[in-house]
Parts: structure tokens; C-alpha cells; sequence
């Protein structure tokens, strides 16, 4: 009695049938079978074993309900380095890149500065600072633990010195830094984005009216900027010139606004001119 032929998935057959556009399903199954894309795309004809095609296939399904790819590959790419990703952090956006590359700018004139990073998620803003400004001190804060958990593992795996301090914001921060950067939560309650984000920590999302983050962090930084010291954050599509008039009140001056690669204003700067005098405008 002759048995029933069982069939073989194959990496090709698992690519065409699995609803994702080719470079997700072939980075999915690249990461399941352990193996690089390149290796996928040279042997299409590999076999693939039914446990890893039945877990390739549960991954998939889960990229088409809408998790992020990141979460489902463990990491993501920042600024040239690959960093561990989980649901206990923002997965880091090509945007935020121009935030890194403004404050690299700033901290790059300088000799051994304190760099503050507010709000550091997954630590890519602070670590990529930490590797490509020779002596700098760097600090990273975040109100989850979590999170700094992805933080430290990233700077272990990176060999970057960076200091994580559990902190809301400023509080338990002492002492001066030369540059302070922050991506902080900036999306509205109620806005209409949340829906396609509803797979990422809503700690690092919502605030407020969509400003009640930065303004804590415009209004508090002058204390704990050095004289001539530069504040950054990133914030919201149409927040640029909300976030400008914060700086002004603050006491900052050289205020300007940067736009990303989609022409979108996405990053604010400001100098604290005088420290005291910056305190003294808010009083």
C-alpha cells in the first residue's frame, strides 16, 4: 500500500504565498531559518522544515494584522547600527535620524560635552551620540524600565558608555549638559494615527494635547543646560511653530526648525544664551 506524497514548502513557495510585499516575507524567513536574504534569494529551492514554515507563517500572519516588522525581527537599523527592538519601545524612525545628526553637529564643536538624552526608548539617540562624539558623557532617561532594559542591552551589544537613569523627565537629573536631545511623545489623544500604532507602547506615543511633554522639557531645560548649551526634540508634523514659540518663552535665541527627508519642519533647536536669564523668563 503505497503512502500519500507529503509536500515540501520551499523558500520560494513560502515567499509567494505568504500576502507580504518580497522584502519583509524574505526578511522574516531569513530570520527564522537563521540564514542571511542573500542566501534566500541564491537557493529559492531550499526546503524548508514544517515547524519554521509553520512559525514563518504565524509571523507573517501577525505582520499582515499590522505589528511591526521590527517587533517580529527583534531589531532595527538606526543610524547605520542594528539595535534591538521589543513592545518595550518605540521602534526608532528614519526621521529621528535628523534629530541625531543636528545634535552630532553641536556636540562635534565641543570637547568632552555632557549629553542628556530624555525619554531614550531603546537608546538609539543616545548610543549613536556616545559612539560618534569622542569623549562625550552621555546620559539616557526613561520613565520605563522596560525600556531601559532595551537601552542597556543595546549599548552592551554596541560597546557604547552611556549612563541610563530611571527619571520622569528632569526629575533626579542634577548637574549641567551641553546638549540636550529629546524624541518625546508628541501625538494627541484622539488622534487619528493612533490606529495604525496600536502595536507600540502608548507611554512613548500620547501626550496630553500633543505638547504637554515638550513643553516640559522646553520650559525645564534651561535649568540644566550649560551657558550656550543646545536643547533639540523632535515633535509632531504641524507642532513647529507651537514648538518655536515654547523656545522663545523659554529664554532661547538662535531658534530654528529643520525639516526631514519628507520636507516635513520635524525638528526644533534652540542655544540657551544665558543660563540665568533663561531660568528668570520663566519666572
Amino acid at each position: 500500500m503505497s503512502g500519500r506524497s507529503v509536500t515540501v514548502p520551499t523558500v520560494a513557495t513560502l515567499l509567494k504565498t505568504s500576502g507580504l510585499p518580497l522584502l519583509e516575507a524574505r526578511a522574516l524567513l531569513a530570520h527564522e531559518l537563521a540564514r542571511t536574504r542573500e542566501a534566500l534569494v541564491a537557493h529559492p529551492e531550499l526546503e524548508v522544515a514544517a515547524g519554521e514554515a509553520q512559525r514563518f507563517e504565524q509571523r507573517t500572519a501577525r505582520r499582515r494584522a499590522g505589528e511591526p516588522l521590527a517587533y517580529l525581527l527583534g531589531a532595527r537599523e538606526f543610524y547605520g547600527r542594528r539595535f534591538a527592538i521589543s513592545p518595550a519601545v518605540l521602534v526608532p524612525r528614519p526621521e529621528t535620524e535628523l534629530l541625531v545628526q543636528l545634535a552630532l553637529d553641536r556636540a562635534r564643536t565641543l570637547f568632552a560635552p555632557n549629553v542628556l538624552d530624555l525619554g531614550t526608548g531603546s537608546g538609539c539617540i543616545a548610543i549613536s551620540l556616545a559612539l560618534d562624539v569622542a569623549q562625550a558623557e552621555v546620559f539616557g532617561t526613561d520613565i520605563s524600565p522596560g525600556a531601559l532594559d532595551v537601552a542597556r542591552t543595546n549599548a552592551t551589544n554596541l560597546d557604547a558608555r552611556v549612563a541610563f537613569i530611571e527619571s520622569d523627565w528632569y526629575i533626579g537629573i542634577r548637574g549641567h549638559f551641553d546638549v540636550i536631545a529629546s524624541n518625546p511623545p508628541y501625538v494627541a489623544q484622539g488622534d487619528a494615527h493612533l490606529s495604525d500604532l496600536k502595536y507600540e507602547p502608548e507611554l512613548a506615543l500620547m501626550a496630553g494635547d500633543g505638547l504637554s511633554c515638550l513643553r516640559r522639557i522646553i520650559d525645564g531645560a534651561p535649568a540644566h543646560l550649560s551657558t550656550g548649551g543646545w536643547l533639540l526634540v523632535e515633535h509632531g508634523y504641524d507642532q513647529a511653530q507651537a514648538v518655536r514659540e515654547l523656545f522663545e518663552r523659554a529664554g532661547f535665541d538662535a531658534i530654528q526648525t529643520a525639516r526631514d527627508h519628507a520636507n516635513i519642519e520635524r525638528v526644533t533647536t534652540g542655544r540657551c544664551a544665558h543660563v540665568q536669564a533663561s531660568r528668570a523668563s520663566r519666572e
